[in-house]
């Protein structure tokens, strides 16, 4: 018995490994998406320490997929929202009151704290309570699905409300393609469409390209281009008109006429890794928190100065050739990610294999 409260001892008070009161946690208000939803419950999971935070896509076409992201993504997930910020109009010092507390995730919160704004939430997740928080609180920017955002005005105007509504107020619809009427319901302010998704982060704001990695690329007959972000395929598609945005004629990419693409896949030619198993772990990995399909070339040549990324429809020997660094950025940021995940120390021997 002495052995067995000796242990006890030990695993209370020497042992190195955490227990479940010392564990860091990460809560809904640390992520800054505190905010209620109609679409999800609250969950605890078990987060590995090689991702900044876990979230999920917005289920639009199929079901809500995880999504990892990395630390090496979060600085230029916070340029590109800065940039989306400052074209919209927004401010350092401005209040934003989004609609959608999950769409903090796109940015993230970083973002929003280095850009210098206060945001908050909605009290339920109904139009009325937008209605509500925007009359009583008066904020400058509102961010929310457009749909969402052109019901909430329709409602002001019928029920005698409208009158209450900032002034110079700033809508930007996210989430969701732009809904088209909702320039109509707007009385004075301005409407942005910013176009991204939880795998990338923000990618357009009214048809101009938040990132130096993004390409269009027309594969096909039709006037529709596939968005490709530092090698990746995002699985969207975009016609691009000289015209312009209808929320700006200098924006080309008319990200309100999505449809969705399946068929591009990226193949890795060139790493800079040393090892053909570190290129295809970065392959698995890109899958697994991306859901998004890279191969590797039977021919890759290890060791190279830049990356380089074949991008083709599925079973097509050739493709558009990416090179880096700037055009096959988001690999490169989760090749180094993975990099650091192998040089790390596991120190759960729960996951240690073969002993």
């Amino acid at each position: 018995m002495d052995m067995l409260k000796e242990l006890e001892e030990y695993v209370q008070n020497a042992s190195s490994a955490p227990t479940l009161g010392s564990m860091t946690r990460l809560t809904l208000a640390d992520k800054g998406i505190a905010g209620p939803t109609g679409a999800h419950f609250i969950e605890e999971i078990h987060t590995p320490h090689n991702l900044s935070y876990i979230t999920v896509t917005t289920g639009t076409t199929a079901f809500q997929n995880i999504v990892g992201i990395t630390p090496h993504e979060i600085a230029d997930r916070i340029a590109a929202s800065a940039k989306a910020l400052k074209l919209a109009g927004v401010q350092a010092g401005d209040h934003l009151l989004i609609a959608y507390p999950p769409l903090v995730n796109v940015f993230p919160r970083q973002a929003l704290e280095t850009f210098g704004v206060t945001w908050s939430f909605l009290k339920a997740s109904s139009r009325d309570a937008l209605l509500l928080a925007i009359c009583a609180e008066q904020p400058r920017v509102v961010i929310g699905e457009s749909s969402f955002l052109r019901a909430t005005l329709e409602d002001a105007a019928k029920i005698g409300m409208a009158k209450f509504l900032p002034r110079d107020l700033v809508l930007i619809a996210a989430g969701t393609p732009l809904d088209p009427s909702l320039e109509q319901q707007m009385l004075n302010g301005a409407i942005h469409d910013l176009y991204g998704c939880q795998e990338f982060g923000w990618l357009t704001l009214d048809g101009i390209p938040l990132r130096e990695d993004i390409a269009l690329l027309k594969t096909d007959e039709s006037d529709y281009h596939d968005l490709v972000v530092g090698g990746l395929p995002t699985g969207d598609r975009f016609p691009l008109l000289d015209s312009g945005h209808v929320c700006n004629p200098t924006g080309k990419i008319i990200t309100y006429s999505r449809i969705r693409s399946t068929d591009l896949e990226a193949t890795i030619l060139r790493s800079t890794a040393s090892s053909r198993d570190t290129v295809e772990c970065l392959a698995r990995t890109i899958l697994r928190i991306k859901a998004r399909i890279v191969r590797v070339s039977p021919d890759l040549e290890l060791g190279a100065e830049q990356t380089a990324v074949s991008v083709a429809p599925y079973g097509m020997a050739r493709g558009t050739l990416f090179e880096g660094p700037e055009k096959t950025r988001m690999i490169d940021c989760l090749m180094q990610s993975q990099l650091d995940y192998q040089s790390g120390r596991k120190t759960d021997p729960t996951w240690v294999k073969g002993r």
